[in-house]
């Protein structure tokens, strides 16, 4: 049995959320090539229909396209995140702290997969197994800071942490063999982080980083349901 195949163990439909990214594009060609789904869709902004992390009148109507189908929701993954671009990077202390940057970190990270959540979980069957996931961050574990520094990345994904953790304990009351949980990818040669990627860290590729992760979604049982998992399938304290 494929990793898909264990993921979804009945015939549905797979939708990748930010399949523009590096992440996101190899977890849509891997979950294609497969072929444990029935049905595979990406949404980004660039795509059509467009899917915008920030608006949530693009994410209502790419659930209401998923709705459409004949298959259930079988398996959610959302790949969206932001770090840094032009005019923004990762703060080295309080000093730096921007309201607007911050407020950017939180929708992006947090609020967007939230929204997410909000209109494609109660896509997820009452009976049978579904997975939804989304790409979190180790440095957004609490307990595990011990270095300081990128205030908003680490907040921001702290809450996407904290969402994650409480719906899925809503999701247990609607659909008892579903798991939620939040994954951290590694550090990945990608955009987003390779420019703070240290010598001698290990640094996977997107395509290493995409059959990492499935492999944990592919593990992970109802029990584990609200949990955070690095891309070797360890748990990671919040």
């Amino acid at each position: 049995m494929t990793v898909e195949e264990e993921i979804s163990r009945d015939s549905g439909q797979a939708v990748v959320i930010g399949a523009g990214g590096g992440i996101g594009h190899s977890l849509l060609d891997t979950l294609r090539t497969s072929g444990g789904f029935s049905r595979v869709i990406g949404f980004s902004r660039s795509g059509t229909p467009g899917l915008d992390i920030l608006c949530e009148k693009s994410i209502a109507q790419a659930a209401a396209q998923i709705a459409g189908q004949d298959e259930p929701l079988r398996c959610l993954i959302v790949a969206s995140g932001f770090l840094h671009d032009e005019g923004t990077q990762p703060e080295k202390s309080f000093r730096d702290l921007d309201a607007a940057a911050l407020a950017h970190s939180m929708a992006v990270n947090a609020i967007g997969p939230a929204i997410v959540m909000k209109h494609f979980l109660p896509l997820f069957p009452r009976r049978g197994r579904a997975v939804f996931a989304v790409l979190s961050a180790r440095v957004g574990s609490i307990s595990d800071n011990r270095l300081g520094g990128w205030y908003g990345y680490r907040a921001s994904k702290a809450a996407l942490n904290q969402f994650v953790r409480t719906g899925a304990m809503e999701l247990a009351r609607r659909s008892r063999d579903a798991v939620c949980v939040a994954v951290h990818p590694g550090t990945v040669d990608t955009a987003l982080s390779q420019p703070f990627a240290k010598r001698g860290l290990k640094v996977h590729s997107p395509e290493e980083a995409a059959a990492n992760i499935l492999d944990v979604l592919g593990r992970v049982e109802p029990r584990d349901s609200g949990g955070f998992f690095s891309w070797d399938g360890s748990e990671i304290p919040f």
